[in-house]
């Protein structure tokens, strides 16, 4: 089994309370502070830096790479949200690596986009910023970009992640299921 290791967490920074509440959904300071500490100290890169409501991605940085952007998206809704071998932030950054290279991409980038259910714990969110951070690094993506709600009590099992992926294809590659053909052998992991 392949092991990763999660890089370690950063002092404290703005977030003073234990849990996170509906404040931290509503746009304000507190958003940001939440944003900050958690998503930005786990996801660090310069893509990222600005904080925009979008990256912006090189056309020719990517044209290195292949001749087609491949495009994915996914969400996680699991429960429990640790399990034996990760937890949803390395499953939802994994599912959409998978996605982008059985199509034949290179994954280069991840936006996340994460629903919280009020009163998870702040460090517990944090765990799950780093361990998404730490299997990106493994995997050679970045995460550029995100959206993060908070919603009441109850109106989600504690946290609900998406996450899109844009990769690059290389000229010439043609995979998917419908080339399949048989005969063909067949590769699981997992």
């Amino acid at each position: 089994m392949n092991m990763i290791s999660i890089p370690p967490r950063r002092a404290r920074g703005k977030v003073h309370v234990p849990t996170v509440t509906l404040a931290h959904g509503g746009g304000g300071k507190a958003m940001k502070d939440l944003i900050d500490d958690v998503f930005v100290a786990a996801f660090d890169n310069p893509m990222l830096a600005p904080l925009d409501d979008s990256a912006r991605m090189d056309l020719l940085d990517l044209a290195q790479y292949g001749d087609r952007l491949a495009f994915t998206t996914d969400s996680f809704v699991v429960d429990p949200l640790v399990f034996p071998g990760g937890d949803i932030g390395k499953l939802a950054v994994c599912g959409t690596v998978n996605d982008l290279a059985v199509g034949g991409a290179l994954p280069l980038y991840l936006s996340c986009a994460v629903i919280i259910e009020e009163g998870v714990s702040i460090d517990f969110l944090r765990r799950i910023a780093r361990s998404m951070a730490a299997t990106a690094q493994e995997a050679g993506v970045k995460i550029v970009t995100g959206d993060t709600k908070v919603v009441n009590k109850g109106a989600c099992d504690q946290m609900f992640i998406t996450t899109t992926g844009v990769g690059v294809v290389a000229a010439g590659v043609e995979l998917g299921a419908h080339r399949a053909r048989l005969g063909d052998a067949v590769l699981v992991n997992g």
